[in-house]
């Protein structure tokens, strides 16, 4: 099967640039990309790209996701594209070859590791040239902006506050959230070039499900790129390249 469709969860607009990248590794003549999903869980992403025709190696150390991963592909068949490697993202160098992947994808990762510079550059160095690297962080203004709207205003503050978008105390789930200008400073740090940075789920999150989810979904595709409703996005989607 060969297809540039990659329908797995996340707003149209991230999937569009996926889609895309997927494109562009074909006109190079790969025939079969290679996708890296580091901290991939149970497949949300490795599964459709798999079933879109690339050859997938998913790093995630949770054996209750790998065991949903697995059970996803057999359901999909698409196991033989999936290559599973259960350990850390530290641990990335060590199984994925330098330079060796189309695209490396690092979605809700970096809001958790101990060192999200290490983990970038060694996103960085698995890429291959002309690559590309995806991110997906939640972000600050976001989280902030949602508790106030809820009414939840002293944690509002204290994120809005915190240089790390977090709760103090260790009281929340996450150890950092991203900006816009943080992410595309961690990116750039490690030579990656082009950044581009969207949002994912401006206000499909918070807006009822139903008839209107054509309009909705046009939408979120316009806002996606629109600063100021950019910043405010739920999610931050980052795209970047190896070029050297």
């Amino acid at each position: 099967m060969k297809t540039d469709t990659v329908a797995a969860r996340g707003s149209g607009a991230v999937r569009r640039v996926l889609e895309a990248e997927l494109r562009a590794a074909r006109s190079r003549g790969v025939e079969q990309p290679l996708v890296v999903d580091v901290g991939g869980g149970s497949g949300g992403w490795a599964v459709p790209f798999a079933s879109a025709g690339c050859l997938v190696t998913v790093v995630e150390p949770n054996p209750n996701a790998l065991a949903t991963l697995k059970r996803r592909a057999e359901e999909e068949g698409v196991s033989s594209r999936i290559t599973v490697v259960a350990d850390d993202s530290d641990a990335l160098a060590r199984h994925v070859s330098p330079g060796s992947a189309d695209l490396v994808l690092a979605h809700g990762l970096l809001e958790v590791v101990d060192d999200p510079a290490i983990v970038v550059a060694a996103l960085a160095e698995a890429v291959a040239l002309g690559g590309a690297v995806s991110v997906l962080v939640t972000n600050r203004f976001a989280t902030a902006l949602h508790r106030a709207l809820a009414g939840r205003l002293t944690e509002a503050r204290q994120v809005l506050e915190s240089a790390a978008g977090v709760l103090p105390g260790g009281r929340d789930t996450v150890l950092r959230r991203f900006d816009v200008a943080g992410l595309e400073t961690l990116l750039t740090g490690t030579g990656l070039t082009g950044v581009t940075i969207q949002g994912d789920g401006v206000v499909s999150d918070a807006v009822a499900r139903g008839s209107r989810e054509d309009e909705l979904a046009e939408f979120e595709l316009l806002a996606a790129s629109t600063p100021p409703l950019r910043d405010v996005a739920t999610r931050l989607h980052a795209f970047a390249r190896r070029v050297s």
